[in-house]
């Protein structure tokens, strides 16, 4: 159910429906939060699609120079009245984010090196979701990294368990293996990976996405994200 179909768009999913304690659902709402890939491969189905999930905005994690349509896209430009954000968690021109992200940007062991370097970046990307219309899809390339990344940080900041934001970042990487490359800044290894590559591989980098998560507070601490952003982030996915 978590899955949508926006006219076969791959790797498309609402972050309701999973088990937290702080909500008086049980659940995280549905409906509030999708996560995605690049929102130029939506065709004008998808486009109504989304409408009828109840998509008002759009946060893009994305650098300035990675957006805007390419010659396979589908010619389905998103209505008018979407709000859309660019709030990108990278900086690739930064020297220190070059010489120790850019070789692992496939995996979630970059996810605390990017917090490290770039915290004002992270903590701007959660301000804009935070501050965005209910019926928010947030976005990277892939869906997949950047994306994960910050999925991570909404679903545990919401009391999400581990295991499931675990199982939601694998979900991302099994729908975007052996797929077309997507545009990333770096090679994606990934693009010709079958499924027993990616779950062999899946094995080495789950302990990332565990610590990660495990120390939520801390995480948030070092982005200097302040009490009230944490507040409405949680309430957009439990309230």
């Amino acid at each position: 159910m978590r899955n949508l179909d926006w006219d076969g768009l791959r790797n498309v999913r609402d972050l309701g429906g999973l088990a937290t304690r702080l909500s008086p659902t049980g659940t995280t709402i549905m409906g509030r939060v999708a996560r995605g890939p690049r929102r130029e491969l939506l065709t004008s189905a998808g486009w109504i699609a989304a409408a009828r999930w109840g998509l008002r905005s759009i946060v893009d994690l994305r650098s300035a120079d990675e957006t805007g349509p390419r010659d396979a896209d589908p010619a389905a430009p998103p209505p008018a009245d979407l709000t859309i954000t660019l709030a990108p968690t990278e900086d690739q021109t930064h020297p220190e984010f070059r010489a120790v992200c850019l070789p692992i940007l496939d995996s979630p062991e970059y996810w605390q090196h990017n917090v490290r370097i770039l915290p004002e970046l992270i903590r701007q990307t959660l301000e804009a979701i935070a501050s965005s219309e209910p019926g928010v899809l947030v976005h990277c390339a892939a869906g997949r990294d950047r994306t994960g990344m910050i999925s991570a940080l909404l679903l545990a900041n919401a009391g999400v368990s581990s295991d499931d934001i675990i199982a939601d970042y694998a979900e991302s990487v099994y729908a975007m293996a052996g797929a077309a490359p997507h545009g990333s800044p770096t090679h994606d290894r990934q693009a010709s990976w079958t499924r027993e590559q990616t779950t062999a591989w899946l094995g080495t980098v789950t302990p990332h996405v565990r610590a990660f998560v495990a120390d939520r507070g801390a995480v948030l601490d070092a982005l200097d994200v302040s009490a009230q952003t944490r507040k409405t982030m949680r309430e957009l996915l439990i309230a």
